[in-house]
């Protein structure tokens, strides 16, 4: 069905679009938080070091740049929907064809591949929610869905770790193949079309000068990274926790997963606190309002691990209060650099996941660096110079659009 405006109130109909949508992300980032507490079994039987753990998640990673590009202006020219369903069963056969691996080349090789997956949730599933709903309902929504899919890193460790005492590590990739086909059949039921134009040009020549026109927009661009660099800290525990928690402080995996939960609940709140402000308050105003338990979170757990590199309460702790404030600013963030442009909001979209997705992952092997390197006080410094430049970002980011207006 096609959108001709934006949806200002919820049927059911509605409602399973934007449920199915956040399955589909919930189990893609499932595949990775469920088999974080197992890497090292991983890696154990493939006979390799620790250091591939966070390797997995940088693969993971890297897939969600490799179509980004393309997906964008395909789905402003053909359509939304078919572009979504074809990259939610590739998906899932992608999780399927990982119980025949044979070596941590191959695994790592298929961890690309599913993090493709990546670019159809940006640049494609976030571009249509924005689009079929208004803007006070669209953030209310990202907010909620934000936080269902924070309970992959908020009960996957933990979920993984259970699963992994009774289980082996390949069965798991079957459950996410299973659940990305009831993800498939709710998309393709209930995901409407809010694009297609088939006059819009998809020459390469014509793509690459769409995006060079954004790459000089300094809202798109700027806000781009500041989505990418506020979200380093998390992805960088959820890659390096395991090493941190499990194999150098000698936790068992029960309490490496109980060790998440703190952190991803304060993510919840914030989400919680955004859903509940937005609509009451201007847009940039929770943007403004997370600033402070940003730097404030990143500052306390940089300043505990250079006292005690053991202070793993009090790196928790900074944590915690660092995702709070993203909870608070990354929705609203989010819209605000999307409607920065007047280009097709796909093309946007693929740009601000370029983008983000390239600094996550360069921000993950620095802190990877960093900790071989320098410990618990590295990791914790390089998350807080992110926080740093975000907050520059941020202030530049928020006066422009003050200007615009």
């Amino acid at each position: 069905m096609m959108f001709s405006q934006p949806a200002a109130q919820l049927t059911r109909r509605h409602l399973i679009f934007p449920l199915s949508l956040v399955l589909f992300e919930l189990v893609t980032y499932l595949a990775h938080d469920m088999i974080q507490p197992g890497m090292l079994l991983v890696t154990a039987e493939f006979r390799v070091g620790p250091e591939w753990v966070s390797t997995s998640l940088t693969a993971y990673l890297a897939g969600g740049i490799l179509l980004q590009w393309l997906l964008g202006p395909l789905s402003d020219r053909i359509g939304r929907r078919p572009v979504m369903l074809c990259g939610a069963a590739f998906f899932m056969l992608s999780c399927v064809a990982t119980h025949w691996v044979e070596s941590i080349q191959q695994f790592v090789l298929l961890r690309f591949m599913q993090g493709i997956s990546l670019c159809f949730i940006g640049a494609v599933g976030y571009a249509t929610v924005q689009e079929a709903f208004t803007e006070s309902l669209s953030i209310k929504m990202m907010a909620l869905m934000a936080n269902v899919a924070l309970l992959a890193p908020l009960a996957g460790p933990l979920a993984g770790a259970a699963f992994l005492a009774v289980g082996e590590w390949r069965t798991l990739f079957w459950l996410f193949g299973a659940l990305t086909a009831l993800a498939l059949a709710g998309l393709w039921y209930a995901m409407p079309e809010t694009a297609g134009d088939r006059q819009k040009s998809l020459s390469l020549r014509s793509i690459l000068s769409g995006y060079a026109a954004l790459l000089r927009d300094r809202q798109v661009t700027g806000g781009s990274l500041a989505i990418g660099l506020v979200t380093v800290p998390c992805l960088a525990w959820v890659a390096l926790s395991p090493v941190i928690l499990i194999q150098d402080a000698g936790l068992s995996r029960i309490s490496y997963a109980l060790l998440q939960l703190p952190v991803f609940a304060a993510m919840i709140a914030g989400n919680l606190t955004l859903g509940r402000l937005s609509g009451r308050l201007p847009i940039e105003q929770p943007i403004r309002l997370g600033i402070g338990p940003v730097i404030a979170g990143l500052a306390i757990a940089a300043t505990a691990t250079l006292v005690d590199p053991h202070s793993y309460g009090w790196l928790t702790a900074g944590l915690s209060l660092y995702g709070f404030g993203t909870g608070l600013v990354s929705a609203g963030l989010y819209r605000m650099t999307l409607f920065s442009s007047q280009a097709g909001k796909g093309s946007v979209a693929a740009m601000l996941g370029m983008v983000s997705i390239l600094v996550i992952a360069l921000g993950i092997e620095a802190t990877k660096a960093a900790y071989f390197r320098y410990g618990n006080g590295g990791f914790s410094l390089i998350n807080l110079f992110c926080g740093l430049l975000w907050l520059g970002l941020v202030i530049a980011f928020l006066r422009e659009s003050q200007r615009r207006r």
